[in-house]
């Protein structure tokens, strides 16, 4: 096994474009480098589940004959290079085929997470100046108040007739690319030209949108060969839904890109579910969110011991994983899963990297995947030492996979000079790897102590009573703010006063005394995102109103 510091030495820009891409800097397309390259071996690109059992597998022959029809139907609309194509569907082939067909004619694909309700969708739609969403009849409900030029719906049935509105012109998927010929040859576009239209979630205000420029292609890959150790002879799976960065770049494009087959599951996720796809495909090669690994860990009871002879490697990605579940993939399945480090605007760029050799540290994220460099960084925005803590950059004039150029293609407010700031509090450690500690307006300050959300979580989590916990700081007039638990307990638990003290003296014992939560509130469940990440920011402008409203009060 290569290690890491012979990848970065051998990495070399110009020599990855020439040896991981069919195309060039300036000659181009992501339908071409993702199936079109792929045309005449023979091989499988999708294998799909359906809500109802029935299962079918698709050829990248397959899947360039329904994307050509597709494009040159989209190009009989007027559709053109740059227009966004948005995708409001759940995981069947279909979406895969618009991907593939939007690509094709040079158009930018936006994805639509199903989850998503009206006014999330128009937001998004309007800021992207959307041309064309595809849907099917039940999410075709949410669109009455979205203005689209067309609509295109899978099985519209009588759907379309009642629910066309007078400025959008509506199609049934299907009945659509009978009409077309398969033959459409790709536009050709250079590194800077987007091909896909992401949003992300800050802080503040509505969620901003994040063009990705075909230069990514390449990083994906990086990160799929050298994190994620994807061979030709993998089953892989990734769990996460298209409709988010990580199922998109890396359930898709990524695995694509090197011609591999992907699985879609169009189920909505449970373990069982997921078991079953893992056993019927003997997956090899896992990839997915803590959130759904902590679920494995939580329903450990159900994992057949047969898994251990094909599941070869997992990787995490989304938050940290905690140290039970890491253990419990090593000493019962037999298996390492490793964290890995990425946002929407950068793709995976830190890791612990299946395929290259070099220290491993349970709780850290990794080291930058090559092609990026990553530092850490004071107040002053100057790089710390080892041990130091600060906010997590990456050094744009050394990372030569780096692509993302700001929000809006212009907003530019999270960068300071040659660093694009990431938010995130971490330390860097004596192996120049990176602990992550937390949002940067996660992090907990009591007494004067800084105490990372996830540490308290973690130790919760190694109770066998707990299923979840988000860990936030509650504002107190004396110590700046106390540590306080929402704790989901398992089915069998009851939430009692004594098992609130006996957590809290857990947590004491285990990580510190100014670290555990002074207060523990039992709730039903915890508010997340569509993806799964556990949303520490609502429950924590919940306790400072609270806190103010007492104010006002005394």
């Amino acid at each position: 096994m290569k290690t890491l510091e012979q990848a970065y030495q051998d990495f070399n820009y110009e020599q990855q474009i020439a040896e991981q891409l069919i195309g060039s800097a300036t000659q181009i397309n992501a339908y071409t480098e993702c199936c079109g390259r792929y045309l005449g071996k023979n091989k499988t690109a999708l294998i799909w589940e359906g809500k109802n059992g029935e299962s079918s597998v698709w050829s990248f022959v397959q899947l360039d004959e329904a994307s050509g029809k597709l494009a040159n139907y989209l190009k009989s609309l007027g559709l053109k290079k740059g227009d966004c194509i948005a995708g409001l569907l759940p995981r069947t082939p279909e979406l895969l085929i618009t991907v593939l067909a939007a690509w094709r004619i040079g158009a930018v694909y936006q994805p639509l997470f199903t989850a998503f309700e009206s006014k999330a969708i128009e937001h998004r739609v309007e800021t992207a100046q959307t041309q064309l969403i595809l849907t099917n009849a039940e999410q075709r409900l949410k669109l009455n108040s979205v203005k689209v030029p067309h609509i295109l719906i899978v099985q519209a049935g009588q759907q379309s007739q009642h629910l066309s509105s007078s400025q959008t012109k509506e199609a049934d998927f299907w009945t659509a690319l009978q009409q077309q010929s398969s033959s459409c040859d790709p536009v050709q576009l250079s590194f800077d030209d987007h091909f896909l239209m992401m949003f992300t979630s800050g802080t503040t205000g509505l969620a901003k949108s994040v063009p990705v420029p075909l230069k990514a292609v390449l990083a994906f890959k990086g990160y799929m060969t050298h994190a994620v150790d994807l061979r030709a002879e993998d089953s892989f799976w990734n769990l996460a839904d298209p409709g988010w960065a990580y199922g998109l770049y890396y359930g898709i494009t990524g695995p694509l890109s090197l011609g591999h087959s992907i699985i879609m599951d169009e189920r909505a996720f449970s373990v069982d579910n997921a078991l079953q796809i893992i056993q019927k495909y003997k997956v090899s090669n896992l990839t997915g969110s803590p959130t759904a690994f902590r679920m494995f860990f939580g329903f450990k009871e159900k994992f057949d011991p047969s898994i251990k002879e094909h599941l070869r490697v997992v990787s995490s990605a989304g938050e940290p994983l905690t140290p039970e579940v890491i253990h419990w993939f090593n000493h019962d399945l037999n298996v390492n899963i490793y964290d890995q480090y990425g946002q929407t605007e950068l793709g995976m760029v830190i890791a612990n990297h299946h395929a290259l050799d070099h220290h491993k540290k349970v709780g850290s994220a990794g080291y930058a995947i090559p092609g990026h460099r990553f530092a850490v960084l004071n107040k002053e925005h100057h790089e710390v030492e080892p041990g130091g803590i600060g906010t997590l950059a990456i050094d744009c004039s050394q990372s030569p996979l780096f692509w993302f150029t700001g929000y809006g293609g212009n907003n530019r407010k999270s960068f300071a000079g040659n660093y694009y700031l990431t938010g995130d509090t971490v330390r860097l450690n004596e192996q120049n790897g990176i602990d992550f500690i937390g949002r940067a307006d996660d992090v907990i300050t009591t007494s004067g102590y800084r105490v990372g959300p996830f540490d308290v979580e973690s130790t919760l989590l190694e109770c066998k009573e707990v299923l979840e916990s988000a860990v936030v700081g509650k504002p107190d007039p004396e110590r700046t703010e106390v540590v306080k638990a929402f704790v989901v307990l398992k089915a069998q638990y009851s939430a009692t006063e004594a098992l609130m003290h006996q957590l809290q003296e857990y947590v004491r014992s285990r990580l510190s005394k100014h670290a555990y939560p002074k207060e523990i509130e039992f709730v039903a469940s915890l508010p997340k995102t569509s993806s799964g990440k556990i949303q520490r920011n609502l429950l924590k402008q919940q306790e400072i109103a609270k806190a103010e409203n007492l104010h006002k009060v005394g």
